[in-house]
């Protein structure tokens, strides 16, 4: 074995050759205690509370409160007194669980409600959903079952590990970072060689919180006789005049091929969901393995659900909250100079560069009192290591001024700022 501890990742230890799965996992046990050791290991760490601005994090005997920026509750409806009614409500009347999958005896009318209300809240009313157990499943089950060995899938670099893991069965090629130019290359040489196109990107990238120039990419995927299908899960109720995402101020919403997303991060569940042509939806639903063999959304869940999403329209002070918060954060954070990237929605990330650097301001954080996650390779690039952050409605302004602070004193130790 040749790994060195102090510069390895999570990647180093997918595959060790000579060593069983037994080793592996004894050799990666003592990477993590080295890791606990130096105050680095800021992962699974155990919430005593519910998602909110404020968590109680530690075990056992060993807990404190945080100002967090961990979760992707961005308008706070996992604790929202309607959301949570709904979904006592919806297993009051229907129970715990569905105890068979979809095909065969758990498909509920509480399902059909969901489906029906997701595709109506993009105004997709002609067109179905499917959902999912989880917005992971929506995308890898949905990809493997469209894209075979005939087809192609056509990835920007930076679009969700779910997104990749589709694509093992089909031929795959990636583009750099919204880089039209390689986008439409990858387009004019595959135009006669494939069965099936699709370009898949995400509306706004979950590590850099950036967006996609959508128009742009789905005028050259119709130029090229392709397909797009956009993975929306971190602009959906937060961008778009109405908050229905990426797509809804350039008009798309009705134009994509296929929408994908989840009810995990603004509407404050579990569960995935796909929109598309109601053909295209019928083959998903009996053509996919997770479809066919997993049991998906319980009742109060999907109950819950419906109201998160009634709650875009009927109350839309939470959103514009939540936008006085991003813009007061990322303001104070550019003013320090930190590098927060091109990001324009509620992922706000303080780029590092260095991955150990990283750790250490992580660590830091967290010795003030704030839960903020340090990200490294190969979630991202190996030398753009950097703290990725959440802004949420429910924050309140003292929670961003400590934050701002605790940056400020951790700039005067560690020179974290842009030259």
């Amino acid at each position: 074995m040749n790994i060195n501890f102090s510069t390895a990742t999570f990647k180093d230890f997918e595959n060790i050759p000579g060593f069983d799965m037994m080793k592996r996992a004894d050799i990666y046990s003592d990477f993590l205690e080295y890791m606990k050791s130096n105050g680095r290991h800021h992962y699974r760490l155990q919430n005593n509370t519910g998602c909110s601005s404020v968590m109680n994090v530690g075990a056992e005997s060993v807990t404190e409160e945080f100002i967090s920026f961990v979760t992707s509750d961005y308008l706070g409806f996992t604790q929202h007194p309607k959301v949570k009614q709904a979904a006592m409500e919806g297993i009051e009347e229907f129970g715990t669980g569905t105890a068979a999958t979809p095909l065969i005896g758990g498909y509920y009318s509480y399902h059909n409600n969901l489906e029906n209300t997701i595709a109506s809240f993009f105004g997709r009313t002609k067109d179905e959903a499917v959902i999912f157990t989880t917005g992971y499943t929506a995308n890898s089950a949905t990809l493997q079952i469209l894209l075979q060995k005939e087809d192609i899938a056509i990835l920007d670099m930076a679009v969700h590990a779910s997104v990749h893991e589709g694509c093992i069965l089909t031929n795959r090629k990636t583009f750099p970072h919204n880089n039209l130019e390689a986008l439409e290359q990858i387009l004019k040489t595959s135009e006669n060689q494939y069965r099936t196109k699709l370009v898949v990107i995400d509306g706004v990238y979950s590590q850099d919180g950036d967006v996609a120039p959508v128009e742009e990419i789905y005028k050259l995927v119709k130029k090229y006789n392709a397909y797009l299908m956009v993975d929306d899960v971190h602009g959906v109720g937060i961008l778009g005049k109405t908050g229905r995402g990426t797509l809804e101020d350039p008009g798309l919403l009705d134009k994509i091929d296929i929408i994908t997303g989840t009810f995990s991060k603004t509407f404050g569940n579990l569960g995935g969901y796909v929109i598309t042509n109601a053909k295209l939806a019928e083959f998903i639903r009996f053509q996919s393995r997770q479809q066919i063999f997993s049991a998906t959304t319980p009742p109060g869940s999907a109950t819950g659900i419906v109201k998160a999403i009634e709650l875009i329209d009927e109350e839309p002070q939470w959103r514009a909250k939540l936008w006085e918060n991003i813009n007061y954060f990322k303001k104070g954070l550019d003013d320090m100079g930190l590098d927060t990237g091109t990001t324009c929605s509620a992922v706000v990330p303080v780029k590092i560069g260095d991955p150990h650097i990283t750790g250490d301001v992580g660590k830091m954080l967290l010795d003030n009192g704030i839960y903020a996650n340090p990200i490294i390779y190969p979630a991202v690039a190996r030398k753009n290591a950097r703290i990725r952050m959440s802004v949420t409605a429910t924050h309140e302004r003292e929670h961003l001024d400590k934050t701002l602070n605790a940056f400020e004193d951790i700039n005067k130790k560690l020179h974290i700022a842009k030259k």
